[in-house]
């Protein structure tokens, strides 16, 4: 596995520079016991309803594995479905522009709303888009990009971070909702009504008054996509709340950011996508809202559509034969919701738009693991397993995390604790070197006594969580020599 030279994303999203490490970080979060109350009413929700909508599906499992098939075929084959998904595009009247990073995303973005005369674009939710900081690039130029997934919103409306990938707000209440929408909103648009409560309906009803008018006069909207058919040309966007279907066919232009990996090679490898994404995802049996585009229509929708394929790193994780699994990712988050260590600590210690167990292995492969954050995510798990359970494409995160952790290892060199692991091999090489150590042990047993060693140097974080156990008086060769009379070698 390869993952040691940073991929074309050269540092983290502008808001998550600086992060620290991530143990410091969940330090801080697992000090928060009102986001630790959020997170676990939430994932806890969401995890019962995809327990529930699963359980209907008998053939479950054969849908993870066509999932995963389709996804693989796509991947192993990459170059030939990325140019007929080119072809179909163009042949449909849409314009297809290839981006190699992040600047080269966002300057082609840049270039297409300025020629629009315009100065604010609507966007769908798009974690690919948060990934290359559209929305710092757009606002850097005097343009501004609205959000108009409620989660989105309130995330862009409190100058905060999303914490997770289907439910960015997810670590916050509806009280703390319901003052971000008295103090924000007024500030860009249609205020909060005075009267507003933190029912879920009242702060729903002011969300769609607040958007409706940028809606209605956006002349350029901006998306990403969940899938991308390649014998067709038709891109795919799924959502609950009807935004995304407004941002898709009201403007008269449609920028489409989509990263080369959401390529799926036909129309019937979408069909078992579209079963395993919303129980996945939301806990439904089918998404609310499935909006899909080919190209230009005259008359209806969009008279003017781009699409930026983009890669900004996802080549070299290609190029892994082991990590290039992490590429058939498909945003539902089932995995964030199963894992024990998300729950307590939220997406904010990850430092990236990835949060989670696909995101301790996804960031480091995109980015590398020159940086403290990104070389510490491969240790942010227990390895339980839950993460490849809950899956619907079968990525095996935890075998990718234990590769990983050996690069991160390798790219360290000789450390402290790598000098006790090579000390410990050459004990255990040889019966007299081992038979010394446990005399050794024994004596040192024997002098401690049941005195608890509650600090080891050397080990700190071993032993700052834990005590060392209680060194034993006798070793069991000591023991079989002194009950069997036999010699102790």
């Amino acid at each position: 596995m390869s993952t040691t030279t940073p991929g074309p994303l050269q540092q983290t999203s502008a808001t998550f520079v600086g992060m620290p490490t991530f143990p410091q970080a969940a330090r801080a979060a697992l000090a928060n016991t009102q986001q630790r109350k959020n997170l676990r009413h939430a994932t806890h929700t969401i995890r019962g309803k995809r327990e529930r909508v699963v359980a209907e599906v008998p053939e479950w499992e054969a849908l993870r594995v066509a999932g995963a098939e389709a996804k693989d075929e796509a991947l192993t084959h990459l170059g030939d479905y990325l140019e007929q998904l080119e072809a179909s595009l163009t042949s449909n009247g849409a314009t297809v522009h290839w981006a190699r990073d992040a600047q080269e995303a966002n300057r082609i973005v840049l270039d297409i709303v300025r020629s629009k005369e315009v100065d604010e674009v609507v966007k769908v939710k798009s974690m690919v888009t948060q990934e290359i900081e559209l929305n710092e690039a757009l606002e850097a130029a005097g343009i501004h990009a609205w959000e108009t997934d409620l989660a989105e919103l309130i995330v862009q409306l409190g100058h905060d971070r999303p914490s997770h990938i289907l439910v960015p707000a997810i670590h916050r209440n509806r009280s703390e909702i319901r003052e971000i929408f008295l103090r924000e909103m007024g500030t860009v648009g249609r205020p909060a009504p005075d009267d507003l409560t933190d029912d879920p309906a009242r702060l729903a009803e002011a969300a769609r008054l607040h958007l409706r008018e940028k809606f209605l006069r956006a002349k350029v909207g901006v998306s990403g996509a969940n899938f991308a058919v390649a014998d067709t040309g038709t891109l795919v966007v799924v959502e609950s709340e009807g935004n995304g279907r407004m941002c898709l066919t009201l403007p008269e232009t449609l920028i489409s950011v989509v990263g080369i990996e959401k390529v799926i090679p036909s129309w019937e490898d979408l069909a078992p996508m579209l079963q395993l994404l919303p129980r996945s995802s939301t806990g439904e049996r089918m998404n609310p809202y499935t909006t899909m585009w080919t190209g230009v229509h005259e008359g209806d929708g969009p008279q003017e559509v781009h699409v930026v394929l983009l890669d900004n790193g996802r080549s070299h994780v290609l190029a892994d034969r082991v990590g290039r699994q992490a590429l058939r990712c498909i945003r539902c988050s089932a995995c964030l919701n199963v894992c024990p260590v998300y729950e307590r600590t939220g997406g904010h210690a990850y430092g990236s738009v990835y949060p989670g167990p696909i995101g301790a292995v996804l960031n480091p492969q995109l980015r590398g693991t020159a940086s403290t954050i990104d070389k510490s995510l491969p240790y942010a798990s227990s390895l339980c397993g839950a993460c490849f359970d809950a899956c619907p494409v079968r990525i095996n995160i935890p075998e990718l995390l234990v590769e990983l952790r050996g690069q991160v290892v390798e790219q360290e060199g000789r450390t402290a604790e790598s000098a006790a692991m090579r000390a410990a091999a050459w004990v255990l090489s040889d019966p007299k070197r081992l038979a010394g150590a446990q005399k050794a042990a024994a004596t040192a047993g024997r002098v401690v006594g049941t005195r608890t060693v509650r600090s080891v140097p050397g080990l700190g974080a071993w032993t700052n969580a834990r005590d060392l156990p209680t060194l034993p008086t006798e070793s069991f060769r000591q023991w079989w020599a002194r009950e069997r009379g036999e010699d102790d070698r």
